[in-house]
């Protein structure tokens, strides 16, 4: 089994910053992508940001773009979303995404997935 522990949460004002970070463990595939959904009140879960086992190739959603960033660092099994520029509707909970494969499935129908936090952003 493959354990994500998400972290970096809170309440923040309209422009904004906040860090969420993701810690794996367990018995995690030696090549895995990593990334980042939310889900926000009577919405789907929806894909925001991914990142390929190498680090190179970082995907977002378009409504991220530009605002957000997207690393990891495989020494320590974690993932880590740089959230700058926040608006009220990036207000969900934020998920963390691991699967085999050297990319990441934007669909999120694969893998593993941590317990979720809370990102509040107030207007």
């Amino acid at each position: 089994q493959v354990q994500l522990v998400e972290s970096g949460g809170g309440l923040v004002q309209a422009g904004g910053s906040l860090r969420l970070s993701c810690a794996a463990s367990g018995r995690i595939h030696s090549v895995y992508a990593m990334g980042w959904f939310r889900q926000a009140p009577g919405k789907e879960r929806e894909f925001v940001a991914g990142i390929s086992w190498s680090g190179s190739s970082p995907s977002y959603a378009d409504s991220v773009k530009g605002r957000f960033t997207i690393s990891r660092d495989n020494s320590k099994k974690a993932v880590f979303l740089q959230m700058n520029s926040l608006k009220p509707e990036d207000t969900a909970v934020y998920y963390c995404n691991a699967h085999y494969g050297a990319f990441i499935d934007p669909r999120g129908l694969q893998g593993y997935w941590g317990q979720g936090t809370q990102v509040t952003v107030s207007s």
